[in-house]
């Protein structure tokens, strides 16, 4: 094992402009979260930092959108994401926020450090501006085409298509997210750090340096921006949402949120020391302190150039040891998006799968986007649930602790000699903490989570092949090994699993009533302890660690998604073009008529259609309408409707029908009866 060592463990800072979902979680919490725990299981000094970034444009767009103020956005959004870490599991020693006092204090600090040593250029130049809106177009507040892929709905500070950051002025055909116009150039002063400057440490430090232990998609996009040249990057934005500049002509200009933000790390660090009773610099100026950045892909430039090039030029604090950033997580082949609301939020998750955080901490795990984008589809979630948890891990233990409590009223047996292969599997046992270990050292956290997998699928196989259930019949002894063996296996699975599954572990340590002080076992003591759980200890009842889930809660999930893609085609469907120009005597043919519909079946074998008798006024004729998979016959029956009567007759599978019903569509794409506003008589014509 490792020399115990302090860690600085951090992960990105969400925007407070909606609830975290899955890519988050995903791409940063989960494994961040994982890394913590099994830090300080292995005996680290571990501060995991974390807070709200609540000065992002994204967020004053919200503001704005809604009627509301920035800070009334910040407050409801903070509130909610810090509630759903903590239920999830998310084992933050803080989560603060980028609106307190601490961080204005601390962000201030450090840019009046870094200008004071002269560190900044100070540059008038040519910014994007609306005119009607009275505001220079920072960031989101522009959208325009790529300048690298093409991308016509890239952001004035990143294209989200290919992950390039750039300034407002590099789009091709900018224009106005505010008012839609196509901005002008106006002359603004700005505090820009020049990267250019710091172009050979970066050099030095992550080309030439250690770096090449950084995940591929890391190292290569960082080589990528350092080999085309770095240049100057404004620290500066004119918004006046943000911390104020505390320097001479900052009047009207905030630090930009990509200044400000990581140094939310440093401040969320300072306020948990501070209540901790904690001397926060240890944490981020002591050489024997290991910094490590948990984010997604799209971060990478920030983090691994830009905050360093920052903390380099402040001089006092140490370097990322490693920035292991994930790429990006689809859903059901397609690309998470919060504006389609093609998500699956975490709060909403948490109220349809009561106790079951586990379960998405675990699917996530075994499907990260490490190497990769991923895709997460509800039934590889009910298959990792199903197939892997319940059958292999929770089977097991429900197999150990039931029998135990079946043969000795829930007491430990004493062994008798171990067989070769009790001796064989309890050696594999012990081999699994340096397994699971070298896995979570190299950020493979996926692989970790097979391996521990694995450890379940040992106990299985091992009981499957002794069959205790028949020998006990036969071999008293033998049994009370044999048992003795899968108890070993199930101690060394609640301590092994408690970075990936916490609850689990909880639960489970409870069960096998491991939770005293004598009775814990530390990582380092799965691979060196002879006994994990010993003779004559008591253990509780039998109760499940995982539940079965069925097809109906998939669907439920499924049909969620299907409604929000159908809502934002509807959201985003333009009208028709006009229709080549008729003659009103055209128009006069059509003989429009209000009629009711009497009778309605459903047509056999036909998904869509309904079979129709509608009394026209004129007579009662039958009518067959595309309207089954919207509307019940039960729905439909005594409607009003319009009707259009003289439609030549048209036979639908058999039918002649005799007419066409009037529809169209609301804003959910579902079809609606173009009727009058109040009853009329049948047989009155429309004109």
């Amino acid at each position: 094992m490792s020399t115990p060592k302090r860690y600085t463990i951090t992960a990105a800072l969400p925007y407070t402009n909606g609830p975290i979902h899955i890519g988050h979680l995903a791409g940063v919490y989960v494994p961040a979260d994982i890394y913590a725990r099994f830090k300080r299981l292995t005996g680290n000094d571990v501060a995991f930092i974390c807070g709200s970034d609540e000065h992002g444009v994204p967020i004053t767009i919200k503001a704005k959108n809604e009627g509301v103020t920035p800070q009334d956005i910040v407050d409801k959004y903070h509130k909610i994401i810090k509630e759903s870490f903590e239920e999830f599991g998310i084992s933050l020693d803080n989560y603060s926020r980028t609106s307190s006092k601490i961080h204005h204090e601390t962000a201030s600090e450090f840019f009046t450090t870094l200008n004071d040593k002269g560190e900044f250029i100070e540059e008038t130049t040519e910014q994007l501006y609306d005119a009607e809106a009275n505001q220079f177009l920072a960031d989101r507040f522009v959208v325009g085409t790529c300048p690298k892929c093409g991308n016509e709905e890239s952001y004035g500070d990143q294209c989200e298509k290919c992950g390039t950051s750039h300034n407002a002025t590099d789009l091709i055909n900018p224009k106005s997210a505010i008012t839609g116009n196509v901005p002008t150039l106006k002359q603004t002063k700005h505090w820009f750090l020049p990267l250019d400057k710091h172009e050979a440490f970066l050099k030095e430090w992550i080309l030439k340096g250690h770096k090449k232990d950084w995940k591929p998609n890391v190292y290569g996009q960082v080589k990528s921006w350092i080999d085309d040249g770095l240049r100057p990057r404004a620290v500066t934005r004119d918004l006046d949402w943000g911390i104020p500049v505390p320097a001479e002509g900052g009047e009207g200009k905030v630090l930009y949120v990509w200044f400000d933000a990581p140094i939310g790390y440093i401040s969320a660090t300072k306020e948990w020391a501070e209540r901790e009773g904690k001397n926060w610099e240890d944490y981020w100026k002591k050489d024997d302190t290991k910094l490590v950045h948990f984010i997604g892909k799209d971060n990478i430039v920030f983090h691994c150039i830009i905050f360093p090039a920052m903390l380099k030029s402040e001089g006092s604090y140490i370097l990322p040891d490693n920035v292991p950033a994930n790429e990006f997580l689809n859903l059901e082949g397609q690309k998470l998006s919060t504006s389609k609301n093609w998500a699956v939020w975490l709060p909403e998750y948490l109220k349809d799968f009561p106790n079951q955080q586990d379960v998405l901490r675990y699917a996530l795990t075994a499907n990260a986007p490490e190497t990769k984008d991923n895709d997460f589809t509800w039934k590889d979630f009910q298959a990792r649930n199903n197939s892997e948890l319940v059958a292999i891990f929770g089977n097991f233990i429900n197999r150990v602790v039931v029998l135990t409590n079946k043969y000795y009223n829930g007491l430990v047996p004493e062994p008798g000699d171990f067989s070769a292969l009790d001796e064989e599997t309890l050696a594999a046992l012990k081999a699994y903490p340096a397994v699971i270990e070298s896995s979570i050292e190299r950020y493979r956290f996926r692989e970790a989570s097979q391996e521990l997998m694995n450890l379940a699928r040992l106990g299985n196989k091992y009981l499957a092949d002794e069959e205790p259930w028949k020998l006990v019949k036969t071999d008293e002894v033998r049994t009370k090994t044999i048992m003795f063996v899968a108890l070993q296996i199930a101690a060394g699975l609640a301590t092994l699993c408690e970075p990936f599954l916490p609850f689990t572990s909880g639960k489970l340590k409870g069960m096998l009533n491991l939770t005293s002080e004598d009775a814990k076992n530390s990582w380092e003591d799965i691979s060196t302890k002879s006994t994990l759980i010993s003779a004559q200890h008591k253990i509780e009842k039998a109760e499940l660690l995982f539940s079965l889930i069925d097809d109906e809660a998939i669907q439920l999930q499924l049909d969620k998604l299907e409604a929000s893609k159908k809502a934002n085609e509807a959201a985003n469907k333009k009208a028709e073009p006009q229709k080549d120009t008729i003659a009103f005597e055209d128009f006069t043919k059509l003989d429009l008529r209000v009629g009711t519909i009497l009778e309605a079946e459903k047509m056999p074998k036909a998904k869509k259609l309904l079979v129709l008798k509608v009394d026209t006024g004129i007579d009662t004729r039958t009518i067959v309408s595309g309207i089954a998979e919207h509307f019940t016959p039960e729905e439909v029956v005594g409607k009003q409707v319009t009707v259009l009567v003289n439609l030549a007759p048209r036979a639908l599978r058999g039918v002649e029908s005799e007419g066409m019903i009037l529809m169209t569509e609301d804003d959910q794409g579902k079809l609606v009866f173009v009727n009058p506003d109040t009853t009329v008589k049948n047989g009155m014509q429309i004109s």
